[in-house]
């Protein structure tokens, strides 16, 4: 099936005959999945689950950070300082230690 059958599947709701086409390789994949999960704001096993994902898939912390990044004119600050605390969990800092400038 290529891409544009695909789309098309999934525009019909015929989810039964979608399959997935491994066009994203794996670590893009878990970025884009990363996105997602903070535009609905998940939880923090949700987020630590992908980033663990994405950093076995060779993502380092700044293409991370990176997501909310370029999530911020999409989805708004509201989301992603909600978010930020979470990302940073997941990847093992203590936000309680993190200080506000000034």
């Amino acid at each position: 099936m290529d891409y544009a059958e695909q789309l098309r599947h999934l525009a019909l709701d015929n989810l039964d005959a979608v399959t997935p086409l491994g066009t994203l390789d794996a670590k893009t994949g878990s970025l884009v999945r990363l996105g997602a999960l903070v535009t609905v704001l998940a939880g923090v096993p949700s987020i630590r689950v992908e980033i663990d994902a994405a950093v076995g898939a060779g993502a380092t912390e700044a293409e991370i950070v990176g997501v909310l990044d370029a999530l911020l004119p999409v989805v708004g600050r509201p989301r992603v300082v909600a978010a930020a605390p979470k990302v940073a969990l997941a990847l093992g800092y203590d936000v309680d230690t993190f200080q506000l400038p000034g």
